[in-house]
């Protein structure tokens, strides 16, 4: 069990250094991030990793906590809707206009990597593309699961979630009872650590934003913080995909929606600066 001040110490602490937002009914889910943890840590139970945090700076052991509560539930091509409308719809009308050949992506919340790869499988076979230099740039909060995606290295069970086996032929090498992404396909990749509710770095504008199924996990006020930061490196034709469940409904964001089929993508609004 975690005591009630356990609970509340962790919750803030997830609270001012990720906004993440944890109420009282996910005490199960601390307990099942965090456990393992203290016995990684040499620890006997939870209690004692919390006493631990408390008697000391913000340092290793608080990042790692942050990085455990940090939800990484991914798979290659998620929802497929929102690729399938990138390819035939939003990357044909954005290069109607585009003056300049670099074509900029960012998985923002990339988790373990497959959304990144699955866009650089996508649109390294796009004929449309082939005069285009791709940049796709990944970033996630915890570093411990940028390593793991930068490596390129998934299991069968995580190959046979949304992977075609098309592509798992010609953008993948066995690996024993694994499979790696082919070098050519992770040159397309940066890999960065960033935290999507904190100060962002200087960034060049993008042409698409993928920014699926982070924004549930923060308040109203974060959010909205995060997309009008967002909006305001999307080229001016560019496109921001949120997750399904996930849209700017009550917020001051500078974005409009555009729907096509059962994808909902999002805009910089008409008259904006």
């Amino acid at each position: 069990m975690l005591s009630a001040p356990d609970f509340e110490y962790v919750t803030r602490l997830l609270l001012d250094n990720a906004a993440i937002r944890i109420n009282n009914t996910q005490e199960y889910l601390v307990r099942s991030r965090l456990e393992p943890l203290a016995k990684e840590s040499g620890l006997p139970d939870l209690t004692a990793l919390v006493d631990q945090l408390r008697k000391q700076p913000f340092g290793e052991l608080h990042r790692r906590v942050v990085e455990a509560m940090t939800t990484n539930e991914t798979s290659f091509f998620r929802d497929v809707h929102p690729f399938e409308t990138l390819k035939n719809v939003v990357i044909p009308e954005i290069l109607r206009t585009k003056r300049d050949r670099t074509f900029r992506v960012w998985s923002a919340a990339c988790s373990t990597g497959q959304e990144a790869y699955s866009l650089a499988m996508m649109m390294s076979e796009m004929p449309m593309l082939k005069e285009q230099r791709i940049q796709i740039l990944a970033t996630d909060l915890a570093r411990s699961i940028l390593d793991k995606a930068e490596q390129g290295v998934y299991s069968t069970l995580e190959i046979g979630r949304g992977l075609p086996a098309r592509a798992l032929a010609a953008h993948f090498d066995r690996q024993g009872t694994s499979f790696k992404v082919k070098p050519q396909l992770r040159s397309m990749i940066e890999w960065r650590q960033l935290n999507l509710a904190g100060k962002w770095p200087m960034m060049s504008a993008f042409d698409v934003i993928f920014m699926r199924n982070v924004l549930i996990y923060f308040g109203p006020s974060t959010t909205e913080s995060i997309l009008r930061n967002a909006r305001n490196v999307l080229q001016p034709n560019g496109a921001l995909f949120l997750g399904t469940t996930e849209n700017t409904l009550g917020l001051n964001t500078g974005l409009e929606s555009v729907t096509h089929g059962k994808t909902i993508y999002y805009r910089r609004a008409a008259g904006r600066p």
